[in-house]
Order: structure tokens, then sequence, then C-alpha cells
């Protein structure tokens, strides 16, 4: 089983919201902010939002702002994010790892799991 497993994509149309839920290995979710990235067809992979280890402290991309929301639930070890007022724009496979990037880049790039895909239909 690997250490990063994303669930909760699907189709939505636009305006409509998904709940992503990544489940992490305790290795990796005790010891690291956590972020969730996502790749457009066409793109690079890039952050959408980025937690702390305690929760307290969130970031976000400028299109994720105001829109999406990242938490993480310590008992269970899993990081959500909640997506609303979805735009075909937000179409591509999501997916979480460590945060900042360049550390899921690195030293955690072995981890990268499937993704899920979201697709927002107009």
């Amino acid at each position: 089983q690997g250490q990063l497993v994303e669930s909760g994509g699907g189709l939505v149309q636009a305006g409509g919201s998904l709940r992503l839920s990544c489940a992490a290995s305790a290795r990796i979710f005790r010891t690291n902010m956590m972020g969730w990235y996502r790749q457009i067809p066409g793109s690079q992979r890039e952050l959408v939002a980025a937690i702390s280890r305690g929760g307290g402290q969130t970031n976000y991309s400028d299109f994720a702002k105001d829109r999406f929301t990242i938490s993480r639930d310590t008992d269970k070890g899993t990081v959500f994010l909640e997506l609303s007022s979805l735009k075909p724009e937000d179409t591509g496979v999501y997916y979480c790892n460590v945060a900042p990037p360049i550390l899921a880049r690195t030293s955690y790039s072995r981890y990268w799991g499937q993704g899920t895909q979201v697709t927002v239909s107009s």
C-alpha cells in the first residue's frame, strides 16, 4: 500500500464542490507540513495549498484562495482539500505530498501517489 493515497475526485459541474482526502503514512504525516498539488493537462504540477504540522497555518495559491480549504486530521493521519465553486480550468489530477514543493520534488519525490482525478464540466 502506498504511503500517500488520494481519493474523492470525480466529475462535477461548474460551481460544484468536492472533498478530497489523502491518507498518509504516520512517518510522513507526523513530521511534515503537508500540501495538495495538482497537474492540469499540459502543465507542470503545482502547489494548491499547504498546511502546517499542527494545522494552525495554511497558505494557498492565488487560484485556490476563497474557493479551496485545506485541513488535516491528526488522529486519522489524513489531509483534506475542500473544493468549492469549481471551474472547468480546475480539471486535473490532484495529489498530496509534503510541503514545501522543493521537498516534495526531491527528498519525498518517491512517495507521489496516483492522485485523484477532478473533472469539472461547463
